[in-house]
């Protein structure tokens, strides 16, 4: 695959890209040798494609090199799909879900 849709977030982006943001973005905590996170992630890049024309931001935390986003956001299983809000969060989705499971939060939220 190409150059990533999502982007990149660290401990050190994480307030500027989403918490400082208008609208919906979306975040993926995940670490690489997650099996189901594994899973979860060419949808959340899927996601990313589809809806950047929307102004919808998806982002991506690893969770082994941000633990101090991880932490402040209580995320304590992964995947974990976070759902901010004007920099608010609004929801979460915890596991390996279907693509349109987490399509209808991101349209419910727009």
């Amino acid at each position: 695959m190409s150059e990533s849709a999502a982007l990149k977030l660290t401990d050190d982006t994480f307030t500027s890209e989403i918490e400082d943001a208008k609208g919906l973005a979306i975040v993926d905590f995940w670490a690489a040798w997650c099996g189901p996170c594994r899973m979860v992630g060419p949808i959340v890049e899927q996601l990313a494609g589809e809806y950047a024309d929307k102004g919808v931001i998806v982002g991506k935390v690893d969770v082994d090199s941000n633990p101090r986003t991880t932490s402040r956001f209580n995320v304590r299983s992964i995947p974990s799909i976070l759902f901010f809000k004007d920099g608010k969060l609004v929801d979460t989705v915890v596991g390996a879900v279907p693509k349109a499971q987490l399509e209808q939060k991101i349209e419910h939220h727009l």
